[in-house]
């Protein structure tokens, strides 16, 4: 199991600071890029993700929550082993948004809404190498896990069968649910105010990690 802690539940004043004080204990780190339209929020884009991409030393995760993902892929600084996501209901179509990820050093990923068909994936299974299960609706931090996501994280790992493809799942995870979350196939652990929420992000990392032990 890998953490990814969402810099969206981050001090965004002090997020180098932020990043820096859990990059030691985790595996990658989460960026959440909102337009406005696809969800309803607006966040970081290229110009905040890029400045920190040389000081950090972890893969970047970047999760395109935009309608225009093939337009600004290309604009990310990524290196080998990190992630460009987009979202299978974005306006562009998944084969424009795959190749434009695919002229970046980044892997491709694709994530769905709780309530978007798993049937909507069977065209790009062969061409990804990452899938993000939305187990809350995107657009903002804090929200409660959808029990229902369990049943979509094992549909999926049943699907994906021995492709290489990794499952990642994000929204409202804690140390009370994680493992559950790993049960039911997932192998990266995306978490926000789990850990940024609490005054001590080392005891917080440490206890979702032992909470799947």
């Amino acid at each position: 199991m890998k953490i990814a802690p969402s810099l969206l539940s981050a001090d965004f004043g002090r997020l180098l600071d932020e990043a820096r004080s859990v990059e030691a204990l985790i595996d990658r780190f989460h960026w959440d890029v909102m337009d406005g339209h696809l969800v309803p929020n607006l966040t970081f884009g290229p110009p905040v993700v890029n400045a920190l991409r040389p000081v950090l030393e972890r893969p970047f995760d970047i999760h395109l929550m935009i309608d225009h993902p093939a337009t600004y892929a290309r604009q990310f600084v990524v290196l080998p082993g990190d992630t460009i996501t987009f979202h299978i209901e974005s306006l562009d179509t998944p084969s424009d948004a795959i190749a434009a990820i695919r002229t970046t050093a980044a892997r491709v990923g694709v994530s769905l809404r709780p309530s978007t068909d798993l049937d909507r994936l069977a065209n790009v299974l062969d061409d990804i190498a990452s899938i993000l299960v939305m187990s809350v609706e995107p657009g903002f931090g804090g929200q409660r896990f959808m029990p229902d996501s369990l049943e979509r994280i094992r549909a999926l790992r049943r699907t994906i069968g021995d492709r290489p493809i990794e499952i990642a799942v994000d929204g409202g995870i804690h140390a009370g649910n994680i493992a559950d979350v790993v049960e039911a196939g997932a192998d990266v652990i995306i978490a926000g105010s789990a850990i940024f929420g609490e005054p001590d992000r080392g005891v917080a990392i440490r206890a979702l990690r032992e909470a799947v032990r």
